[in-house]
């Protein structure tokens, strides 16, 4: 690159104010953008060397017209957002952030499976409500609550999100197993077959990539496997779930609670599905916050200017590549 390199961060604003990201090592001109429309992707990186994006799509027609672009750098671990195979043939690198959030994900779906299990919040909204009082004892029992040891945890997903998740149960006395692929048979003895832990898991987490192999992995079909008792907890995208057939599976008690931290369109409309559960006592749902923990997201910050100080010395880190 013979001319001072051009940044472009197209949505700063995913990333929190108190968040401090590390100066560049290398000579560079910035323009920082706090969310960037989809009608204005193209101008913006039109004179871009690299292109900072989290939720920002960039597609085949952007790209295009950004003929200096050699490197666009995603600030989460989901690439969904950008076109990989026009990257590729653009010979624009693509790279991503790992293994952040290994501590703040896990927590937030036990904290979201806790919840459930014990009916934290609707015992908590039953006592604003003055049902305490009316109840004339010293407790009630408005809502079921289950123990976590002795039950199963079916982990779809046995990366590094899936495994830590897995110590946490174990750690709670939880027998623990993960899925394989559906539709495949297990491939070592570390997994069990995909529709066998939709039967025997008292609690079934998802830890895995939007991709057209798992969209709507869980459907009307694999509600009926579950088990009554169960929890479907989702903390990684919100496309894995067939959203209308989750409603369909709460209103029909063929699952017994769901907590959930993504959605497939975020925000959330206001005619999505999950709009129908907001006042069911076992449904929860969190504004995709799961990663962002102020440890988690300073990772992240500083992991996305070293991969970008990594590639302009030559290096090329988190590198992602076409399916």
């Amino acid at each position: 690159m013979n001319r001072v390199p051009h940044i472009v961060f197209l949505d700063r604003a995913t990333i929190p104010d108190y968040i401090q990201l590390k100066p560049f090592t290398f000579k560079h001109t910035l323009d920082v953008y706090d969310k960037t429309p989809e009608n204005q992707v193209a101008e913006r990186i039109q004179q871009a060397d690299i292109v900072i994006t989290n939720k920002v799509k960039i597609s085949n027609e952007s790209l295009a017209q950004a003929a200096s672009l050699k490197l666009i750098a995603v600030s989460a671990t989901g690439t969904n957002v950008v076109d990989i195979k026009a990257c590729e043939s653009k010979g624009c690198v693509v790279t991503n952030i790992r293994n952040y959030a290994m501590n703040s994900v896990p927590e937030h779906a036990l904290a979201l499976i806790l919840a459930l299990r014990r009916s934290i919040l609707p015992y908590h909204a039953s006592v604003r409500a003055g049902d305490w009082q009316k109840s004339g004892q010293f407790c009630y029992f408005d809502y079921p609550i289950s123990d976590l040891a002795d039950s199963t945890l079916g982990i779809f997903g046995s990366g590094v999100l899936g495994s830590s998740l897995a110590r946490l149960g174990r750690a709670l006395g939880m027998k623990t197993v993960f899925a394989s692929r559906k539709g495949q048979a297990p491939k070592n003895e570390t997994y069990r077959p995909f529709n066998e832990v939709l039967e025997t898991s008292d609690v079934l987490s998802l830890h895995l990539p939007l991709t057209e192999e798992t969209r709507h992995m869980i459907s009307d079909q694999e509600f009926g496997r579950m088990k009554s008792s169960a929890l479907l907890i989702n903390t990684a995208r919100g496309g894995l779930v067939d959203e209308e057939a989750l409603v369909r599976a709460l209103k029909g008690k063929k699952i017994a609670g769901a907590g959930f931290d993504v959605a497939s369109t975020e925000p959330m409309p206001n005619n999505h599905p999950f709009m129908e559960l907001m006042d069911y006592p076992n449904f929860i749902l969190t504004p995709h916050v799961a990663w962002a923990s102020k440890g988690a997201i300073q990772t992240l910050a500083d992991q996305l200017v070293n991969n970008i100080n990594a590639f302009m010395q030559g290096e090329i880190r988190n590198q992602v590549l076409p399916e």
